[in-house]
This record gives C-alpha cells, structure tokens and sequence, in this order.
C-alpha cells in the first residue's frame, strides 16, 4: 500500500503528514529523518486503532484481517 507524505516546513523543523491519514503525523531536522519517522508514526497509529474500543459494537458481524498490495 503507498501513501502520499506531505512535508513542509515548521518553524524549527521539518513536520510529516499522511495525505491520505491526516492523523499520522511527524518531524524531523531532514526530509530523511521525516521519512523514517512517518512509519513509526504510523505502524503506532495502526496499533492504536487495533486497540479501539469501538470492536465491542454488538453490530459488528465479522473481523478480518485483510493485506493490501
């Protein structure tokens, strides 16, 4: 699966975000360090979302884990 990184400048450093999953997010001094960090940033945000709650919605009726190529 491939997403578009955004990565623009803040005010000390450099600030990473997910197109396409505004919610993951980084920085770093170099657009390399940036790269590096956004997986981090988002391996731990995929966690997060594995750990939500919301599975214990009696409407749910199946779970399964799907790869994307």
């Amino acid at each position: 699966m491939k997403f578009t990184l955004l990565i623009r400048q803040g005010k000390t450093q450099l600030i990473g975000q997910l197109k396409e999953i505004p919610g993951v997010l980084t920085q770093g001094k170099t657009v390399e360090e940036v790269k590096e960090n956004i997986q981090d940033a988002l391996a731990l945000y995929l966690e997060d979302m594995r750990e939500d709650d919301s599975e214990k919605d009696d409407a749910i009726i199946a779970r399964e884990e799907v790869e994307f190529a």
